[in-house]
C-alpha cells in the first residue's frame, strides 16, 4: 500500500485561508468519495467556505487551477481519477496532469493539493477514495497538504505570525 510512511501533518491557525477544490466528474462514485473526504478534511481544518468547482476530466483540472491560482486563493485541491486502459491515454493524460499542476504550483507559489488517482484498475481507484472500507483517502490527504504547505508559505511570508 502507498499510504506507508505518510507524515502525521498538524496544521493549526488556518481558518482564514481561501481554498478551492477542483474535482473531475469521470469515475462518479470515486470522486463522490474523494470530494467527501476534502471536504470532511476542510471542515475538520475550520475552513468552512471552500470553493467547489468540476470540470469534465483530469486534465482540465490545470487549466482552472492556474486561473484560481491568480485569484487570492491560498490553496488550491486538485481531485481527478485516471485509470488505465488499452492505449497510452493513460500516460499522456497522466502526465500531462501532473505537470500542468506542477507547473501551477512553481509559477504561482499556491499550494496544489495533488488528490489525482493513477491506477491501473478501478479497484484501486475505489481502495484509495476515502469510501467505507478503502484503506486510503487522496481527497483528505490532498488537503491537508496543500493547506499545511499554505500555513507553512504564510510564516515565510509573514514572519511576524
Amino acid at each position: 500500500m502507498s499510504g506507508k510512511g505518510a507524515p502525521e501533518l498538524s496544521v493549526r491557525n488556518c481558518g482564514d485561508l481561501r481554498v478551492a477544490v477542483i474535482a473531475a466528474q469521470w469515475h462518479e462514485k470515486v470522486m463522490d468519495g474523494l470530494v467527501d473526504g476534502a471536504l470532511r478534511a476542510l471542515h475538520e481544518l475550520g475552513i468552512d467556505e471552500p470553493t467547489l468547482l468540476r470540470v469534465p476530466g483530469s486534465f482540465e483540472l490545470p487549466v482552472v487551477a492556474k486561473v484560481l491560482a491568480g485569484r487570492g486563493y491560498d490553496a488550491i485541491v486538485a481531485l481527478g481519477v485516471v485509470i488505465r486502459g488499452g492505449t497510452p491515454h493513460f500516460e499522456y493524460v497522466s502526465q500531462g496532469v501532473t505537470l500542468g499542476l506542477t507547473q501551477v504550483t512553481v509559477d504561482t507559489g499556491v499550494p496544489v493539493g495533488f488528490g489525482v488517482l493513477t491506477c491501473d484498475t478501478e479497484e484501486q481507484a475505489l481502495d484509495r477514495a476515502g469510501l467505507e472500507g478503502s484503506n486510503e483517502d487522496k481527497g483528505h490527504e490532498a488537503v491537508t497538504a496543500a493547506v499545511a504547505t499554505a500555513a507553512t508559505l504564510r510564516t515565510v511570508s509573514e514572519p511576524w505570525r
